[in-house]
This record gives C-alpha cells, sequence and structure tokens, in this order.
C-alpha cells in the first residue's frame, strides 16, 4: 500500500500517488489501412494519397529504420499487434519517428504475419487431405469387409441387438444435430465445412454403424482418432479447417454426455455425507462412457463434482456471461486468471446463443504464488434444450496443440440453467477435469485434493456471490446498509466506484497467481513459505501509474478459521494492528456500499486521518467478499481528486490503482468424531500480496534496496497479522 518521492532503494507511497487522466480517443486500426510499404522502410512524409497531384512525378523518399528500431517495434508487436494512437505517439517519441511511420510499420506487419500464416495453413491442409485420402480408403475396405463375429459371414441387420439397434436411431440423431451445427459454423465462418471425410466416409450405408460407443450415444472414427493420439498437429492461433469438423462432432457429444451426468443419480454420483454436495463414482463413469476423450494419461488424477444452486439472475443473462469471454473472465475473476476465444465457429440462431460454438484457451487459478494455473484449450458449446432449460458444456481439445505438454484436461464440464420465476435461474454445475497436480505446494494440496480449490462448489459459490453483486449495482434503491449519502449523491456515482473496485478485483486477482505468463522469483522469508517476487513494466496504461511496478506475495497457514481472518482484516478498527503504512493514523469509513447478502461483502472508501498534521489525509479504496469457498480483501489506495471525480459519476477507467490485499481459503476438508466432512472448518491459508511502484520512470533498474524495503514491508505484515488474529477454535 505505499509508493513514494525516493531516492534509490527509498520507496514511493501510494497512497499519495495517482492522478485523474484524460479521456482519449481510441482509435482503431485496420489492415485496410495498409498501403504497399515493406517492413523494414516506410516513406518519409505524405503516403501516396497525399502527394500533390500536380507533381505526379515527384519521387518518393524513403526512409530505413534503424536495427534498434526494428528491434524495439518487433518486442512491441509481440504484445500488441494493433497499437492505439497513445500508444503509437510513444513510440514514435521513443524511436524517433513519425507517428505515421509506426503506424505503417505494423499495418505492414500484420499483413507479413497474415500472409505467413495463410502459406502455413495451405501446406498444413494439403497434407491433411493426403492422409485423409489414406485413411477413407482403408476406412472403407474395412467397412466392406465386416464380417459377424459369430459366424464369420457378412453383417446384417437382423442380427443386430437391441441395444446396437438403439445405438444406430441414436446415432441418425446426433448426425442430424451435428450437420445442424456444421451449417450455422459455416454460415459465419465464411466457406463451407466441407464434408465429414474423417467422421462420414464415403462408404456403405452402415458406415457409422460400425463405431464404438464412447460418449453415452455417440460413435463414429473419433474414439481411432483419440485412442491413436494422431491430432497432435501444429496450429497458429485458432484451429485448422480440418479440425472444424471433428471439434463440432466432439462438441455435440460432450453435449450428450453433460445432459445425461447432470440428469443422473446414483450410483453415477454418491452424495457426501450430510451434505448437498456429489462426487463422482469413477468405475461407474467408465463403464457408462467408456471412450470419452480416451484414458486418463499416466500420472492423471480425476477430479469430479457436482452442485446446484438458485442464483438472482435470469437464464438469458447467465448464458450471456458464459458466452462472453470477457464477461466470464470478469465474474469468476478468482478463478479465471486469463481467457481468449480464439475463433467462433457459430453465433447461434435466432437471435439468441442456442447452438453457438467457440474455441477458447483459458488458465484457471487458486489466488496464490504457489500453486500452478491449469491451462486448458477447449471447445465451448451452447445449446437451449426447451422448456426454459439451456446448457453450456466445455470439452478439451488439448490433443490439437502443438506441443505434447499437457498438465489438465476438461473432460465434459460445465452448467444447465433452468428459468424459475422473478428473475432468478436453478444452476447445477459440473466440473470433471484430470491434472496433473504434482506442482502444488504441500501447503495447498489436501485444499486441491478435495476438490475444494477447483471444484463445482467453487464455481457455484463465486456465480451466486457474483450475481447479488451485479444486482446491487443495478439497484436504484440504495440499501438502509449503505453509508453514502453524504459521499456519493447520484446513482451514476454509486455505480461508478462500484465499476472502479471491479477492476481493482480483477487487477489483484490477475496479478497473484502462479500463471504460465508471470516469472516469480524467490526470497527468503520467514515464516511457513517463502516471499514471490516479480516486476512489471508499466507503459501507456491508463489504468496503473507509469514506471516499474514491484509485485510480492506469499502464503501462509494460520490456526484459526477463515471467517475469523475475513472479520478481523475487513475491520476498520482493526486496520492499524496490521497495516504499518497507516502510521497508527484513525481510520474512518466515508462510503459503505453493501453488495450482497453476507454483511461482510461491500465496497468501502476509507481515509486515513495521519498522527502528523503535516501530511494529507489520504483515501483507501477497499472491497471484501466472502462465500462458503474464498474471501478476499483487497485494497488500494486512489488519489483524492480522482476519486472525487468517480464519486460524481465520472469514468473509473483513468483512476491509476495499485491493488494489495488478502486471499482467505480454507485449508481442506476436515472429518468430526462423527465422521461427517464439512469444508472451511479447519484452518486458513493466507495469501498476502502487495503491489508497489518503486520508479516512475520505465526504463530505469530495480534496486536492491527495493527489493528489501518490499521483503521486510511483507514479513513484517505477516508477524503483525500472527500476533494480532484473534484466537478461536476449529
Amino acid at each position: 500500500m505505499f509508493q513514494p518521492n525516493m531516492m534509490e532503494g527509498q520507496l514511493q507511497h501510494p497512497l499519495i500517488m495517482g492522478s485523474a487522466t484524460s479521456e482519449t480517443d481510441f482509435s482503431s486500426i485496420r489492415d485496410e489501412d495498409f498501403d504497399g510499404k515493406s517492413g523494414s522502410e516506410n516513406q518519409d512524409g505524405a503516403s501516396g494519397d497525399d502527394q500533390d497531384p500536380n507533381q505526379p512525378g515527384k519521387k518518393k523518399r524513403y526512409h530505413r529504420h534503424t536495427q534498434h528500431q526494428i528491434q524495439e517495434m518487433e518486442s512491441f508487436f509481440k504484445d500488441c499487434p494493433h497499437p492505439d494512437d497513445k500508444q503509437r505517439k510513444e513510440l514514435s517519441r521513443e524511436l524517433g519517428l513519425e507517428p505515421l511511420q509506426v503506424k505503417f510499420w505494423f499495418q505492414n506487419k500484420r499483413t507479413q504475419m497474415k500472409t505467413q500464416h495463410e502459406r502455413f495453413e495451405n501446406n498444413q491442409l494439403r497434407a491433411e487431405n493426403e492422409k485423409l485420402r489414406a485413411d477413407n480408403m482403408r476406412y472403407r475396405e474395412a467397412f466392406g469387409n465386416a464380417s459377424c463375429p459369430n459366424c464369420g459371414g457378412p453383417a446384417s441387420i437382423g442380427e443386430m441387438s437391441f441395444d446396437e439397434h438403439h445405438l444406430r436411431i441414436e446415432n441418425v440423431r446426433l448426425r442430424e444435430e451435428i450437420d445442424r451445427i456444421a451449417a450455422i459454423a459455416a454460415k459465419y465462418v465464411g466457406k463451407p465445412l466441407v464434408n465429414y471425410p474423417i467422421l462420414s466416409p464415403p462408404a456403405t450405408p452402415r458406415a457409422l454403424d460400425l463405431g464404438v460407443n464412447h460418449f453415452g450415444g455417440q460413435t463414429g472414427l473419433v474414439e481411432d482418432l483419440y485412442g491413436a493420439g494422431d491430432l497432435l498437429k501444429s496450429f497458429s492461433g485458432g484451429p485448422t479447417e480440418a479440425d472444424k469438423p471433428m471439434i463440432i462432432e466432439l462438441a455435440v457429444a460432450a453435449m450428450e454426455e453433460l445432459t445425461r451426468m447432470a440428469q443422473m443419480g446414483d450410483p453415477l454420483w454418491m452424495p457426501v455425507i450430510d451434505s448437498s454436495s456429489y462426487v463422482l463414482n469413477e468405475d461407474e463413469y467408465m463403464r457408462i462412457f467408456p471412450r470419452g476423450i480416451g484414458p486418463k494419461p499416466t500420472g492423471f488424477r480425476c477430479e469430479s463434482s457436482r452442485e446446484t444452486c438458485v442464483v438472482i439472475m435470469n437464464h438469458s443473462s447467465l448464458v450471456e456471461i458464459l458466452m462472453d469471454v470477457n464477461q466470464w473472465s470478469t465474474v469468476f475473476s478468482g478463478i479465471v486468471s486469463r481467457a481468449m476465444t480464439l475463433e467462433v465457429l457459430s453465433t447461434g440462431v435466432a437471435g439468441n446463443y442456442n447452438g453457438a460454438l467457440q474455441v477458447m484457451t483459458a488458465e484457471f487459478q487458486v489466488p496464490s504464488p504457489i500453486v500452478p494455473t491449469r491451462e486448458n484449450y477447449f471447445v465451448r458449446y451452447c445449446k437451449h434444450h426447451g422448456d426454459g432449460t439451456w446448457a453450456v458444456v466445455d470439452v478439451s481439445l488439448d490433443s490439437l496443440r502443438p506441443s505434447p505438454i499437457m498438465r489438465c484436461r476438461r473432460r465434459p464440464s460445465g452448467c444447465f440453467i433452468q428459468e424459475m420465476p422473478n428473475g432468478y435461474s436453478r444452476v447445477t454445475w459440473i466440473e470433471h477435469v484430470e491434472v496433473d497436480d504434482r506442482g502444488v505446494h504441500n501447503l495447498y494440496k489436501p485444499l486441491v485434493h478435495s476438490g475444494l480449490a477447483f471444484g463445482a462448489k467453487r464455481w457455484i459459490a463465486t456465480l451466486d456471490r457474483q450475481c447479488q453483486r451485479l444486482a446491487s449495482a443495478l439497484a436504484t434503491n440504495f440499501p438502509t446498509n449503505d453509508i453514502c449519502h453524504s459521499v456519493i449523491t447520484t446513482t451514476e456515482g454509486r455505480k461508478s466506484m462500484l465499476k472502479l473496485a471491479e477492476r481493482m478485483v480483477i487487477s489483484f486477482c490477475a496479478g497473484v497467481n502462479a500463471s504460465t505468463a508471470h516469472t516469480w522469483t524467490t526470497l527468503s522469508g520467514s515464516g511457513a513459505d517463502d516471499i514471490r517476487v516479480m516486476t512489471r513494466k508499466s507503459v501507456a496504461d491508463p489504468g496503473r501509474p507509469p514506471g516499474i511496478v514491484l509485485s510480492a506475495a506469499t502464503s501462509f497457514w494460520l490456526p484459526v478459521t477463515p471467517k475469523t481472518v475475513f472479520d478481523f482484516l475487513r475491520d476498520e478498527n482493526s486496520r492499524n494492528a496490521w497495516d504499518i503504512l497507516s502510521n497508527g493514523g484513525a481510520i474512518q469509513e466515508m462510503a459503505h456500499i453493501a453488495n450482497g447478502r453476507e454483511p461482510g461483502n461491500c465496497v468501502s472508501l476509507l481515509r486515513v486521518n495521519s498522527v502528523n498534521s503535516t501530511q494529507s489525509n489520504m483515501l483507501i479504496l477497499q472491497e471484501s467478499s466472502s462465500d462458503p469457498t474464498a474471501s478476499f480483501v483487497i485494497y488500494a489506495p486512489v488519489d483524492i481528486t480522482a476519486m472525487n471525480v468517480v464519486l460524481c459519476g465520472g469514468d473509473p477507467d483513468y483512476v491509476a490503482l495499485l491493488p494489495s490485499g488478502f486471499a482467505i481459503l480454507p485449508d481442506g476438508p476436515t472429518v468430526n468424531p462423527g465422521g461427517i466432512t464439512h469444508a472451511g472448518t479447519g484452518g486458513t491459508l493466507l495469501t498476502v500480496a502487495f503491489q508497489i511502484l518503486v520508479d516512475s520512470a520505465p526504463t530505469a533498474k530495480l534496486s536492491l534496496g527495493s527489493v528489501a524495503t518490499v521483503n521486510n514491508l511483507i514479513n513484517c505484515t505477516v508477524d503483525r497479522i500472527k500476533a494480532a488474529v484473534p484466537g478461536d477454535n476449529i
């Protein structure tokens, strides 16, 4: 919580930094603006279209970029291929170029990358077509020679059992659904998904009838593909055209499995004693769904769970959140650290998401630097089942990855949403993954192995809490426990403050995990675990102060319940017991916006009244939230002038924030003497994280003094919490 005017080795206090930034018009850049210049040189002055028509013969002058300029723009291109006006101006200033030269270079670079990608894809498709042609011939020959296993003669319809006949009928129904989704996908992708060379080879009429059931009704040759592991082929960005038919069939089959898993009970799902939770009977699952996406990889562990909850949101809004990657990652920011839609194969029909199909990648997290994230590449499929019921299913496509390294894959997982009166929805959530979690720290293994860290209970609890928060943000009548009338005088000001707090929470959650995008450095610390630090360069980010930002985090165990820790940390009256930067000043809550049923779920604006009269009073924006699986207390110092703009309903996106705070999780399930298992009634796993501006110059070097200071800061905070948190019986 601090920043400062500093000489080397000193830090600037974050409570007095930051100011409102003037609004900027971010214009989009289109490839259609490309003017034909090469990637390593640009014209000085105007482009050809801007030349004086009275001087048609004037020779154009070209400017060749230096190696340094090219390297800097190449590096920037990797992170941001479409810079906006502000970023282009900043680059041109740093590199000594005109903004127009920078714009042309990025246009040319995008065109070059697009051309290379199309050339690579064409070569890949050509090789794939040759392979498919050979496979078709092999399958056709095998189908033509199919024989009865009993007599050795040709197989005939009359020899089929009742179950086999039922599977053939189910095949026809699923094939019709696949064809329908393929037609929708072809419409929106822009070119037809030509035939099904793998899944439907042009052979005898019984071509699809010879597959083995491996998705509870879906048959075909997907079994051969996954069993042999033939799909380890490279791709750039999204799937290739040759992959899309298989992806569509896999998504339809996954929806079929999810539907059956949501509707079935014992013996597939076994209830946890004295609980509404359910765990999967793996033996029964393998009997009902013998193939799926293939056998469990060696060394992987299965995690499966099912939870049901009624939430305060209508079904159409829930479906929209799940199918919009930005809304999805925002609502589940404590679980989803990064997410991206690689390609939309279908946007749905009839103006809704029925039939929508997306290829996505996402990283799932536990908010701690010592628990590796789980990265997945999957397809998401949405279907309307009628009678106000919708389903959204994910299933892994990891076998399409260029790299054989895989730590986690999702078997059909997702949720069923049933419409209820008064705008409520009943949601049944299923999580079913196979994971190699040997990299998890011993401190968190009981929590992770119990399924509480990534399971359905955490997803459904987060959804319930966020639905309450969204309902609060949209409310026009302020609850009686809101203390904001003297500070926030308008509904717009209330919404702006909640929006700013939401961005603060997202920033904190994205920066505290052990993501593949982060490189943490371990410092020797005191206590159960070491402190992890990393640095980030902030440039042209209106929501973050410019300069070098140092992030530091550590996780440790406390022998008290999570509720005790949460109540202690969120209470402004006990803040001086752990916050060494408040310097003993009195903390006053200026505004309080309730955003959930629990009394601790709220957004607050705090004033730090310093004991030193020569210092200005400081403001702290804080959000505290809690559910049965996780709790957070997240705060950030805010500039008084910028905060006044927000309280009047101004745009909060330009308020610079460096959030710090706490993630509070149970240490795993405990078993009472009666043999009843409960979650969250034992000790607490607490993660403490700080973000600190150590230098306002993005090109500055991190000093050892700054690292030592933040190391001492986090150690002192941990020691104070251990000494001050009230004890209880666990």
